[in-house]
């Protein structure tokens, strides 16, 4: 399996720091594992963006840390493995007891549970595939799938899809850009920056709404 591998050993990287220096201190040491191990934290651990850390494991394919396609299996498989573990966290969790957590959170009513898991039932597939190549969402799409139980091949297959292209964009920008990866995680960085603006809009909307039907019905009850 030699295209996992590199042919020659990659040069000591220096000048990196923070998240980026571990990162490729980390894939300089264990290779496509280290890669894999990293990608796969961006899944538990949303503040380790995959818009940075896919670039570094292309940059680490172009100085011959591994092959360019080792970069895409070790990143896609560390997708994957990261995703999985949400998915039977959420099965572990269950949807009753998702349900009534759910419950006790501020402005949030049952109802609220059952509008999205009857949306997820008819979309889910495309939730699923599509949510691997957003931002934030990425980490959290596979917890309700898993609640809901999705038959996991069809988890499996639609996961591993969207992964490899998201993966592939980002892999194939920072192996192409060598010494200028960074530039990718800049553009990205907007792109990022517009989701969680958008989830702050809705989440500030629903609060609005949510606030103005309770002083309606808490008035008309008097």
């Amino acid at each position: 399996m030699t295209f996992l591998l590199t042919t020659t050993p990659a040069e000591p990287m220096t000048g990196l720091t923070g998240l980026a220096g571990w990162a490729v201190g980390l894939m300089d040491s264990l290779g496509g594992p280290g890669a894999a191990l990293v990608v796969g934290l961006d899944n538990l651990f949303p503040p380790i963006p995959s818009e940075l850390v896919l670039p570094l494991a292309g940059f680490s394919a172009s100085r011959g840390t591994f092959t360019l396609l080792g970069a895409l299996f070790w990143t896609t498989l560390g997708s994957l493995a990261g995703a999985v573990l949400v998915y039977w966290l959420g099965a572990l969790l269950g949807r009753d007891r998702s349900r009534a957590l759910l419950s006790r959170l501020p402005l949030v009513q049952a109802a609220d549970f059952d509008r999205t898991e009857a949306w997820f039932a008819r979309h889910g597939g495309k939730a699923v595939f599509f949510g691997r190549m957003v931002p934030i969402f990425r980490s959290l799409i596979s917890l309700p799938a898993g609640i809901e139980r999705m038959p996991f091949g069809r988890f499996l297959a639609l996961t591993t899809a969207g992964s490899l292209l998201w993966n592939t964009a980002f892999v194939g920008a920072g192996y192409l850009l060598g010494e200028s990866w960074s530039l990718v995680d800049r553009y990205a960085a907007f792109f990022q920056y517009a989701v969680l603006a958008a989830v702050a809009l809705a989440i500030g909307l629903f609060a609005v709404v949510r606030l103005r039907r309770r002083r309606l019905t808490g008035s008309r009850a008097e």
